[in-house]
Order: structure tokens, then C-alpha cells, then sequence
């Protein structure tokens, strides 16, 4: 049985009906037909990655992630799973959504308003550094994990290919600024660059800062160096 084919992207395929028109008409492309890959502003919900180790505590034995949606990033979902994560004072955050595959380390990622809500004095780290973090307890339906570090608020960043990060100027590491336009329109520094052969051109900004700005659909965004 063959696999059902995945349609682009809607700014994908925007991107590519704005480059044959510039191009039909023969008139320079503006800079942001010109680059390789269309940009896509996102907002990371608070979630939750986890080891197998974790997800075999949370929801059983042999338990294996379900996918609930898939992201932007090729191989990345939404899992149909939840969990409860609960602070101090026994203060919870429920229905907090799992990203998949699994990964080789538990990390939660809250924006600064969560971690009010829970009592947390959340640390700003790239995600994946841990170390020295906050810890606290995942509730799930077949059991508790504890979690002896990795509550954090992920640095906002930018996922861009080789050839995204060459049109841009710039290399892994490296801090970008994203302005956003609208009513509420704002310029966000110290986006972090993160690149790879795998990665399509997405940023992504938590709650707090896409509320900030009311980022919509058909908000205008530019990365700047």
C-alpha cells in the first residue's frame, strides 16, 4: 500500500506562486521572494519532551508515543498524549502536551507566565542545556516520574538549513532579531540561530511573545541580522 502524499506547506506554496510571478513579470525579486525558503513565525505552546524511560512510567510498559498532529518539522508531532505537571505548593499544570519522537532527556518548556502560575522562577535556556535547572513531578495515567531538573523557558530561536542560514549571513549560534509588523508590531533580539541539513526556516516564540504581539496568520515578519 502506498503512503499518502503530504501537501506543502501554505507558505510554502506562497512562497513558490510569488517567485514565478516576480519572475514571469520579470521584475527583481524583493528580498523575501529571493530567499530560498519561505519564513513561518510559530508559537510553541508549553510542552513537554521525554525519554522512552519517562513515557513507560507515565503510560505504562511498552507504551509507545501516538501522533496527534505533525509540526512543521519533518519527523516532529504532537502526541495524543498528556501529562500533569505539578509545582509548588501543589499548584498543576494540566494537559501538558507531549512532543515526539522521544528524545534522550526530559525537558519542560513554559513561558515566564506558567511558571508564575506554578510558584517557578523559570531560567532562560537553549534547549537541551538542563543543567542546574528547576525539577518537579509529571502525573500521568499509569503513574508519576520525577523530574530532577529541566523545567525551563526555551530562549527563543530560529531553525534555518545551511542554505538559509548563507542567504541570512549567518552560522549556528549566532543571534538574529525578528521584527513583526501589525498593530502590535514588535523587534524581538537575541533570536538564536540554530542550523542544520534537516531544518526547515521556522522561528519559534512562546505564548507570552506571540500574545505580545498578537502575531496572526497574515502578520508580517522579517529576520534581521
Amino acid at each position: 500500500m502506498t503512503g499518502l502524499a503530504v501537501a506543502p506547506h501554505r507558505a510554502v506554496v506562497e512562497h513558490l506562486v510569488r517567485q514565478a510571478v516576480y519572475q514571469r513579470l520579470g521584475k527583481p525579486l524583493p528580498r523575501t521572494a529571493s530567499a530560498p525558503s519561505p519564513l513561518l513565525v510559530n508559537v510553541s505552546a508549553r510542552h513537554c519532551h521525554l525519554t522512552p524511560e519517562a513515557v513507560e512510567a507515565l503510560f505504562g510498559k511498552g507504551h509507545q508515543l501516538q501522533v496527534h498532529k505533525w509540526l512543521y518539522q519533518d519527523g516532529q508531532f504532537a502526541a495524543k498524549e498528556t501529562v500533569t505537571l505539578v509545582g509548588p505548593r501543589s499548584r498543576v499544570i494540566s494537559n501538558l502536551r507531549i512532543l515526539g519522537p522521544c528524545r534522550n532527556l526530559n525537558q519542560v518548556e513554559l513561558a515566564y507566565t506558567d511558571g508564575i502560575a506554578l510558584g517557578f522562577d523559570l531560567p532562560l535556556r537553549i534547549s537541551g542545556d538542563i543543567k542546574g535547572t528547576l525539577g518537579g513531578m509529571l502525573m500521568g495515567p499509569a503513574g508519576f516520574f520525577e523530574l530532577e531538573q529541566g523545567i525551563i523557558r526555551a530562549m527563543r530561536h530560529v531553525h534555518m538549513s545551511p542554505a538559509d542560514a548563507a542567504f541570512y549571513g549567518v552560522k549556528a549560534g549566532d543571534m538574529m532579531k525578528l521584527k513583526i509588523g501589525g498593530e502590535c508590531g514588535i523587534v524581538l533580539d537575541r533570536m538564536l540561530c540554530r542550523v542544520d541539513p534537516s531544518f526547515k526556516l521556522e522561528v519559534h516564540i512562546d505564548t507570552d511573545e506571540g500574545n505580545a504581539c498578537n502575531l496572526q496568520p497574515d502578520t508580517s515578519c522579517e529576520l534581521i541580522k
